[in-house]
């Protein structure tokens, strides 16, 4: 794959027409008309590749033309910040190469957030203008990965900027490099979510199959739900996070978003393993690995205990409490045994965790990028970020600046208490107590609003298209369970969407 140069200029959306020319778009190249190719899935679009219906090239260039017409004309979506200008050639490479027992990703368009480094000729700058220059020397490990199924990297998706670990003030979607995500759903109506919010936005959009998104805390299942996606937000140590832009490692993860169950498990069954540049990897006792399709039950509802969390549904307006009166009766009816109420213990405390984490983590990844980037720690992005505030900063950055007064002391006793309380009371004092109490499979609440438990314990989740309000505001189901639990996730998951086939796409203006 070619590798990019100082002089590689960025071709990021807004200039679209100057990115048909460096790809090479062919209008050439024409869509295959008989394809149609909104809503379809991995197990679909494989079929007709198979078929000899559609070429990979050809698959690629519709989704290329569906962003130019979608995420760049008006009124722009803006979900996608830079398209790999290697793309088609990738494509017709894979095409020529295809073996006969293909894998559900061999070539197929893949979207990755912005902060996952890729080898190629695109950047990697979590959103920030700052990092606007930064080429990786390597891929990520869950890039190499994607590369390995035989995934062509289409793009990268924008997000909100440092995994909207920058100020208080910063809409859920917007980045100085990339500008402010729109929801497909209701464009300048409906929060995007964050922070994965140009992963969420793109695949809802149907401008590629499958995307990666990232973690902390709520930032897979918040777009995912505000986008009718299902999201899968893995076990702490299930993917990699090496070659990925940090917020905290003690809470960092990747994981798959799609829009299906189905999609979402193949995508975690490519992108998870064991890596030896992140010791997370090495918590999983069984290394083998899982194939996560396996637990596509449809009737996987029935029998499974499951918990409702009452105190995050009462923080919904009535009309998404019905949607989720609803979905807990549609759960039932699949023979599901609904715990119902639950109440999870909780201890409240000020941690400085994420701050603290942040600083250490960033400067660390900060350390191995080129020269062409002109900050090498969080001091001199803050000090960068004073001098173009307007373009950089125009929500400000009082949580860069406080994350910058933590210790510079990894072991700093202070910290390492914090992140001793936040595991004691998120998990064993906390989710664990709970689980065993009841006996259950997994922990139900609506949308995000239940992230930040099984956040700071390293516990898995996943969210489902749960219906849409009367004016079309998506609505999403979220299931948590035990680490490593991900098949039972799945199962629920699986038997939850096939009961109910809520997702529908946005009607996208032409």
């Amino acid at each position: 794959m070619p590798k990019a140069n100082k002089k590689n200029v960025a071709i990021v959306l807004g200039s679209l027409a100057g990115a048909a020319a460096a790809i090479g778009i062919a209008s050439k190249v024409k869509s295959n008309k008989s394809f149609v190719l909104e809503e379809a899935t991995l197990e679909e679009i494989q079929k007709a590749l198979t078929a000899r219906k559609i070429s990979s090239k050809e698959l690629t260039q519709m989704y290329i033309d569906r962003i130019e017409q979608y995420d760049q004309a008006g009124p722009t979506l803006k979900s996608i910040i830079e398209i790999n200008p290697d793309a088609l050639q990738i494509a017709e490479e894979l095409d020529r190469n295809r073996p006969e027992n293909a894998g559900l990703l061999y070539g197929i368009p893949v979207l990755v957030k912005d902060n996952v480094d890729t080898a190629d000729n695109m950047h990697t700058s979590a959103g920030a203008v700052t990092l606007a220059n930064n080429i990786a020397s390597e891929d990520a490990f869950l890039a190499k990965k994607l590369r390995e199924a035989g995934a062509i990297i289409i793009g990268k998706a924008n997000m909100s900027e440092f995994a909207n670990f920058i100020t208080e003030n910063l809409p859920n979607g917007f980045s100085s490099r990339g500008g402010q995500v729109l929801n497909p759903y209701g464009p300048g109506t409906f929060d995007v979510g964050g922070s994965s919010s140009g992963t969420g936005a793109g695949i809802a959009a149907n401008l590629a199959v499958v995307g990666i998104g990232t973690e902390t805390s709520g930032s897979i299942l918040s777009p995912a739900s505000s986008n009718s996606l299902v999201g899968i937000k893995p076990t702490l140590g299930l993917v990699s996070r090496s070659g990925i832009i940090p917020l905290a490692h003690s809470q960092d993860t990747a994981g798959p978003m799609a829009r299906t169950v189905s999609d979402a498990a193949i995508l975690l069954t490519a992108i998870a393993g064991y890596d030896e540049k992140d010791e997370a990897t090495n918590t999983k006792v069984d290394k083998s690995v899982i194939d996560y399709t396996e637990y596509l039950v449809k009737n996987g509802l029935k029998g499974a205990r499951i918990g409702v969390d009452r105190t995050t549904i009462n923080r919904l307006t009535a009309e998404e409490q019905k949607l989720m009166e609803k979905a807990i009766q549609e759960m039932k009816r699949k023979g599901a045994v609904m715990v119902d109420p639950i109440e999870i213990p909780t201890h409240e405390h000020e941690s400085r965790v994420l701050y603290h984490e942040f600083k250490h983590d960033l400067n660390a990844y900060l350390e191995g990028v080129s020269d062409d980037v002109p900050v090498k720690n969080l001091a001199d992005i803050i000090a960068y970020n004073k001098e173009h505030a307007e373009t950089a900063i125009p929500y400000g950055q009082t949580i860069l600046e406080h994350a910058q007064t933590m210790s510079d002391d990894p072991e700093d006793p202070d910290y390492l208490e914090d992140r001793r309380l936040d595991l004691v009371h998120s998990s064993e004092r906390g989710i664990d107590v709970v689980m065993e109490e009841h006996q259950l499979d997994a922990i139900l609440f609506p949308n995000n609003l239940g992230a930040a438990m099984p956040a700071k314990a390293g516990y898995p989740s996943i969210t489902v298209p749960g219906g849409y309000t009367k004016d079309g505001k998506p609505f999403g189901v979220t299931f948590t369970a035990l680490a490593y639990r991900e098949p039972t996730l799945i199962k629920l998951a699986y038997g939850y969407e096939q009961a109910t086939k809520h997702r529908k796409a946005p009607k996208l203006d032409k």
